[in-house]
């Protein structure tokens, strides 16, 4: 069983200087921008999910670990670990990820790290389950604690419970920043694919103020002449 030393030591040897330097741009590292800090490796996320499954016994101590580390690549393996051990896991050791992820959010901060993992994480968690813990992180101060309540709804929209989404989404209705915009009408678009009239009735409550972009990601897969009624304010 490989420890994080080992794991981290192979992931820097697979770096590519080329994809690294895309991805500083990509994910906005710069001073100012949201992902400023960050170090990338450059390895492809397909490239990551192969060494997850060849590395599918290493322990939750060792997962913790490669969670705080400086790369970002390094963050995503640890991440696509718990994903991949919750799905296996027992009760008790999907409370256990299920714990961890949230003892580290700091560290899972970035769109992409949210994104492939926290609907298979928190939602799943929290399906059956009482729904404070997601309202608080949506109510949090951090940008990705936000995002991750958000996107975590995904794990409940595909189970047909939409509920979860639309309250997420009215707490974040006005958040300030691009990447939540972004998260709720991604979200509001995936639970229109299931309920159009659901995601039609909330958008008729909120579409006059909530953000441009917000309005715009929910109402993408709408035929054009709906979106541009939408869009004039004549919905």
């Amino acid at each position: 069983m490989m420890q994080a030393t080992q794991i981290e030591s192979m992931l820097i040897a697979l770096g590519d200087d080329t994809i690294a330097a895309h991805s500083q741009r990509y994910f906005k590292t710069a001073v100012g921008e949201y992902g400023h800090g960050d170090r990338f490796l450059g390895i492809r996320m397909p490239v990551l999910r192969q060494l997850v499954k060849q590395q599918s016994s290493i322990a939750l101590d060792e997962l913790r670990l490669l969670l705080t580390s400086e790369y970002h690549e390094v963050r995503i393996f640890a991440l696509l670990a718990l994903v991949a051990r919750y799905q296996v896991a027992d009760a008790q050791g999907q409370q256990q990820v299920y714990q961890i992820y949230l003892d580290h959010t700091q560290y899972i901060n970035n769109w992409d790290l949210v994104d492939c993992s926290t609907h298979l994480i928190v939602g799943a968690y929290l399906f059956d389950k009482d729904l404070a813990p997601l309202y608080q992180l949506a109510k949090s101060t951090s940008l990705w604690e936000r995002r991750i309540a958000m996107i975590a709804c995904l794990y409940f929209i595909r189970q047909q419970q939409l509920g979860p989404c639309f309250n997420v989404a009215e707490i974040l209705l006005h958040d300030n920043e691009d990447l939540i915009h972004k998260a709720v009408g991604w979200m509001l678009r995936e639970a229109g694919k299931r309920d159009l009239a659901a995601e039609e009735a909330f958008l008729a409550k909120h579409y006059r103020t909530m953000p441009r972009t917000m309005l715009r990601y929910a109402i993408e897969k709408l035929p054009q002449p709906r979106r541009q009624q939408y869009l004039q304010g004549i919905a």
